[in-house]
């Protein structure tokens, strides 16, 4: 059974930075295409990031040059590293892990910067 823990979620000013993590336990983590999304209140979920197996990225156009997501496979451990955070940037951030036609997701992490 695939769980998706995140954290590092919290409060911050806008222009600091924060780093988000989620491990996956109950699979194989490198297998995974992983990747992060948010959810703004009132709006739909929107992709931020994709990260492959072998470390190959894809960002939403708002997030390129201010967001990074890596991976580490030997934790089993995806990170979205998030600078120059905006107010616009509020939003629960979800952890996706997709393998063949399969998605899970993560309980979600509060991101709330102020201005």
């Amino acid at each position: 059974q695939v769980q998706l823990v995140e954290s590092g979620g919290g409060l911050v000013q806008a222009g600091g930075s924060l780093r988000l993590s989620c491990a996956l336990s109950g699979s194989i983590f490198s297998l995974y295409l992983m990747g992060w999304y948010r959810q703004a209140p009132g709006k739909q979920r929107e992709l931020v990031a994709t990260i492959t197996g072998r470390s190959i990225t894809n960002y939403a156009d708002s997030m390129k040059g201010r967001f990074t997501i890596s991976r580490d496979n030997a934790k089993n451990t995806v990170y979205l590293q998030m600078n120059s955070l905006k107010p616009d940037d509020t939003a629960v951030y979800y952890c996706n892990a997709h393998i063949y036609g399969n998605n899970y997701w993560g309980q979600g992490t509060q991101v709330t910067v102020s201005s």
